[in-house]
């Protein structure tokens, strides 16, 4: 069974909306674009790149995707993971969208995502990781499809904007390994605990 693993970057508050540049995302008028990449260093680009060594499979919502494909492809700085973007199998997880996709290697999930992801889960492989793409990931979450996190937890409360976790019942989750930064962001990996741990509320 492949594992599903959400990877983000979020603020001390839970944020993750639009942390790579300014006018990323500006639902709700989200002034704070392009919050974490003064914190970028060797240590967050060493994870990533451990992260994507495992990865067979990206995982997306219509909004990151269609973000991530006005970015990547066009870069020609020489980025390492230019190439493995482009060359990594990509599902979308849309209901606007419709196939073709643009981007090379991507493939639209058909009826209800959360169904198409558990079935691509039971399939053995690497895992399938999931960037970005919240409401993607609230969905999977209730579902309890998420094996695993890897949150970079950067140290700066914004006040606003999108969170990874929502309103409603709490998941308990175990601390798997941590990671410090130069730059103060802390690198947490958790799993989610026993279903005995789960907490509602």
């Amino acid at each position: 069974m492949s594992k599903i693993v959400v990877f983000e970057l979020v603020s001390l508050d839970g944020v993750m909306q639009a942390p790579g540049r300014p006018g990323e995302d500006d639902r709700g008028g989200f002034k704070h674009g392009g919050w974490a990449a003064s914190y970028a260093d060797p240590v967050m680009g060493k994870a990533a790149a451990e992260s994507m060594a495992n990865t067979g499979a990206l995982l997306f919502g219509r909004r990151t995707y269609e973000d991530f494909y006005s970015v990547w492809p066009k870069r020609t700085d020489g980025n390492p993971f230019t190439e493995v973007l482009n060359s990594t199998q990509k599902y979308v997880a849309s209901t606007t969208l419709t196939e073709p996709l643009s981007w090379m290697n991507s493939t639209l999930l058909m009826g209800d995502a959360a169904d198409a992801v558990a079935e691509l889960r039971k399939k053995a492989g690497k895992d399938i990781v999931v960037l970005g793409s919240g409401e993607l990931v609230r969905s999977l979450m209730r579902r309890n499809l998420v094996d695993v996190y890897v949150l970079q937890i950067h140290p700066l409360v914004l006040g606003t904007g999108q969170r990874l976790f929502g309103d409603g019942d709490l998941d308990a989750l175990q601390l798997m390994d941590t990671k410090t930064t130069t730059t103060g962001v802390v690198i947490a990996t958790y799993r989610p605990a026993a279903a005995s741990g789960k907490i509602t509320g």
